[in-house]
C-alpha cells in the first residue's frame, strides 16, 4: 500500500506546496500553511485521475470558443426572494445556478435568514440540508417563524427537511427530490468518502464546495452554503472557499444589540456596496425599510458629544448618530477607541482638530461610537466626528435640526461628496432644518428646491463656526 501523498496550502490564498513554508510567497503571511492529505493509496489516485479525465473530456466535447458578439447579453433569470434586504444585497434576486456563500458569527441568525426567507417561497421546491441541527429543532424553530396565529392555513409541503453530513447521500437525495433550491448548513459539516480528512478540514471544505459547484452549473439550481466564523472574524476554511462561490454575503451584528446587518462581501451578479438592515425580534428577522429613524436617538437635546450625519451605503442614504466622549486621560497615554468607525481615520482626524482647528487633544482620551451598532464606512462621516469630539471637549450639544456630510482632508478642508441630493433628501424627510456640505457641492445644486437650509463651507474652521458659532 502507497503512503499517503501530503500536501500543504495556504489557509489564506489557497496556495499550495509541496512542503511546510514559514511565509506564503504569494500573499505573504506567515505560518498560514496547514498539512492536508490528496489520498490514501494509488489506487485511489487513479480512479480520481480517472474521474477527472471523463469529465474533462465532457466539458471538451460540449464547450467550444464563441465570438463575442454570438453570446447572449441577456440578464441571468433571478428568483424572487420575497425580501426586499436579501434581493438588494443579492442584485436583484437569486440567479440561478449560482453558488451563494452566507457567513455570520455563531447565533447571528444565519440559519434563522435562511429558513425564514425559504418559508415565504411556496412555488418552489426546496431541500434543506442540515449538518448541525436535529429535524426536530428545525421544525420548533420553523413553528416559531410562520407565527401560526397569524398563517393558520400554511402548509410547507415544498420544504423537505435532510440530516446529514455526507455529500455522495446528499447528492443521492437531490437526484430523488429534484430541488430548485438547495441549502448547505453549514459547509464545515459536510463531508466526501474521497478525501480522507475530517469535516472542516482544508481539503474536505474545498473538495465538497467544488463538488456543489459543478452541480450548481450543471443543474442550473442555485446553492445556498452557510459557513462559520473564525477568531479573527473571517469566513473559516481555506480562502479557495471564497474564490469558488459567485456570491459572498457576510451577515453580521452585536449579540446585545437587535440591529443586524447583511453585506455582500463579492458578488458576481451585482453591486458588493449594498446593505440590508434587520430587526432580530423573537418571531424572526423584521426588515427595517428606513433605518434612519431607528438609528437616532428619539431625545438627545442638552447633550454634548453628539451629531447626526448623513451617510449612503450602497444607493441607500441614511441618517447616522455619532457620539464621542472625551475625558482627561488618567494614565500616562492617552486611549482612542472607536466602535463602527475606523480607528486609523479617527486618528487622522484627530490630527486635522490640533494641527488645523488648534484643539489641544494630546492628553485627552477620545471615544467614538455610531449608534445603534452600525458600522459606516462612508467617508462623509468625518465632519460628524470631528463635530462630536468638540462638542463633547467644550461640553456643549450641538442645538437639534442639524446634520452634515462632509469629508475631511488633511489640510482642514471640506471635500465634495457624493450623490449629495439624495442625502439632502433623507435629512428634509425626517425633519431637520439645517444642513452642513461641502462648498464644492453646491455647484449645480438649485438651493430652492429644498424646505431646508444648506450651510456650504470649504474648511472645517467654517463648519464648528457654524454649529457653535
Amino acid at each position: 500500500m502507497a503512503k499517503d501523498k501530503i500536501a500543504y496550502v495556504c489557509e489564506n490564498c489557497g496556495q499550495e506546496s509541496a512542503k511546510w513554508i514559514g511565509k506564503c510567497p504569494a500573499c505573504g503571511q506567515w505560518n498560514t500553511y496547514k498539512e492536508i492529505r490528496i489520498a490514501n493509496d494509488s489506487g485511489q489516485m487513479a480512479a480520481h485521475a480517472a474521474a477527472s479525465s471523463v469529465r474533462s473530456s465532457k466539458l471538451q466535447g460540449k464547450n467550444r470558443p464563441m465570438k463575442l458578439h454570438e453570446i447572449s447579453g441577456q440578464e441571468e433569470p433571478r428568483i424572487n426572494m420575497h425580501d426586499e434586504e436579501l434581493n438588494r444585497v443579492l442584485g436583484g434576486g437569486l440567479v440561478q445556478g449560482s453558488i451563494v456563500l452566507l457567513g455570520g458569527e455563531p447565533g447571528i441568525g444565519k440559519s434563522t435568514l435562511t429558513l425564514q426567507t425559504i418559508l415565504n417561497l411556496p412555488d418552489k421546491r426546496i431541500l434543506y440540508i442540515s449538518g448541525e441541527e436535529s429535524s426536530h429543532q428545525l421544525k420548533m424553530r420553523a413553528e416559531r417563524l410562520l407565527s401560526k396565529a397569524q398563517h393558520p392555513d400554511i402548509q410547507q409541503d415544498n420544504l423537505q427537511i435532510l440530516t446529514e453530513t455526507s455529500l455522495e447521500n446528499i447528492f443521492n437525495c437531490i437526484k430523488e427530490v429534484k430541488p430548485e433550491i438547495v441549502i448547505i448548513d453549514s459547509i464545515q459539516t459536510i463531508s466526501t468518502e474521497d478525501v480522507d480528512s475530517s469535516p472542516g478540514s482544508i481539503t474536505q471544505v474545498r473538495e465538497c464546495a467544488s463538488a456543489l459547484l459543478r452541480f450548481a452549473k450543471s443543474s442550473n439550481v442555485p446553492v445556498i452554503l452557510i459557513g462559520h466564523i473564525n477568531k479573527e472574524g473571517s469566513l473559516a476554511g481555506p480562502k479557495i472557499l471564497e474564490h469558488i462561490v459567485d456570491t459572498v454575503i457576510q451577515f453580521e451584528g452585536d449579540q446585545h444589540y437587535m440591529y443586524r446587518i447583511l453585506r455582500a462581501m463579492k458578488n458576481r451578479f451585482g453591486s458588493t456596496s449594498e446593505l440590508g438592515i434587520y430587526e432580530m425580534q423573537q418571531n424572526g428577522l423584521r426588515q427595517v425599510s428606513n433605518p434612519s429613524e431607528l438609528l437616532l436617538t428619539q431625545d438627545h437635546d442638552g447633550l454634548s458629544g453628539i451629531a447626526i450625519s448623513s451617510a449612503i451605503e450602497g444607493v441607500r442614504p441614511f441618517l447616522v448618530e455619532t457620539q464621542a466622549l472625551v475625558s482627561t486621560a488618567a494614565y500616562g497615554t492617552p486611549q482612542r477607541a472607536a466602535t463602527g468607525f475606523d480607528q486609523r481615520r479617527l486618528n487622522m482626524l484627530l490630527a486635522v482638530l490640533e494641527k488645523r482647528v488648534g484643539f489641544k487633544l494630546i492628553q485627552k482620551d477620545v471615544f467614538i461610537n455610531i449608534a445603534g451598532g452600525l458600522r459606516v464606512t462612508d467617508l462623509a462621516t468625518d465632519l460628524s466626528v470631528i463635530a462630536a469630539v468638540l462638542s463633547s471637549n467644550v461640553d456643549t450639544p450641538i442645538e437639534s435640526g442639524w446634520c452634515m456630510a462632509g469629508e475631511v482632508g488633511l489640510s482642514g478642508e471640506v471635500r465634495p461628496v457624493s450623490r449629495i441630493e439624495q442625502r439632502i433628501a433623507e435629512a428634509e424627510k425626517l425633519g431637520f432644518s439645517h444642513m452642513i456640505v461641502p462648498k464644492y457641492n453646491m455647484q449645480g445644486l438649485v438651493q430652492q428646491r429644498y424646505q431646508i437650509e444648506l450651510h456650504p463651507v470649504r474648511k472645517v474652521e467654517e463648519a464648528l463656526r457654524c454649529l457653535f458659532g
